[in-house]
């Protein structure tokens, strides 16, 4: 599917800063605590990425997954907010962290919206990302491995991407008017959720093969 990349995104990530690096002179490989070992402890990236996309220009799409939150805003579009709860328990393979619709909160320009993630099964609607506001729908919902569609009130208005990282690609319909606030929440959803899913027929041959002794 073809995709309309931005700019090399400008992405951060949060880095653990160790005070044991210099000490009075020592050096971290020549002097070490051997009461403290931190091997297995990594923390989770903060990504932002400057995205310019054809219709809307420039906007800023900011992943923490430690938070568990997705930031989308920029001159031409309302600001989103995707917020996970505190205390909830992180799923890895989730950018945001769950799919849990009562654990997340998601506002535009500060009023909270309806959002209705689907739980992810075998198919890929059941990957489905739904959204209520000012009596209209939005819904992200994969169509390929690597893709999902955006709909407006049941209408395809573009195509996203995103392998989880927070890095988002989007090419928006010829036939379509997509609006600001479209893309605002198109952003937001494939960033906090990922995009596309393996047909339902794939993953049925990927189970039976785990469960076939070698």
């Amino acid at each position: 599917m073809p995709k309309n990349p931005a700019p090399a995104p400008a992405s951060t990530t949060t880095d653990r800063y160790d005070d044991a690096d210099t000490y009075d002179g020592y050096e971290a490989d020549e002097y070490e605590d051997d009461g403290y070992e931190d091997d297995d402890y990594e923390e989770k990236p903060v990504v932002e990425t400057l995205v310019e996309d054809d219709r809307f220009g420039a906007l800023t799409v900011r992943l923490d997954m430690r938070l568990g939150e997705v930031t989308v805003q920029g001159d031409s579009v309302p600001r989103v907010e995707l917020l996970r709860a505190e205390g909830t328990e992180a799923e890895d393979h989730i950018p945001v962290g769950t799919r849990d619709g009562s654990r997340l909160t998601l506002t535009v320009d500060g009023e909270e919206v309806v959002l209705d993630p689907a739980k992810g099964r075998l198919s890929r609607r059941s990957y489905r990302v739904d959204v209520r506001h000012a009596g209209r729908t939005w819904r992200l919902v994969p169509d390929s491995i690597p893709g999902s569609r955006l709909l407006r009130d049941e209408q395809h208005i573009g195509d996203f991407s995103s392998d989880g990282d927070g890095r988002v690609l989007v090419e928006w319909r010829e036939d379509a008017e997509p609006e600001p606030l479209d893309a605002a929440l198109g952003y937001a959803l494939a960033a906090a959720f990922g995009t596309g899913a393996q047909p339902w027929w794939m993953i049925a041959i990927e189970m039976v093969g785990d469960m076939t002794p070698g």
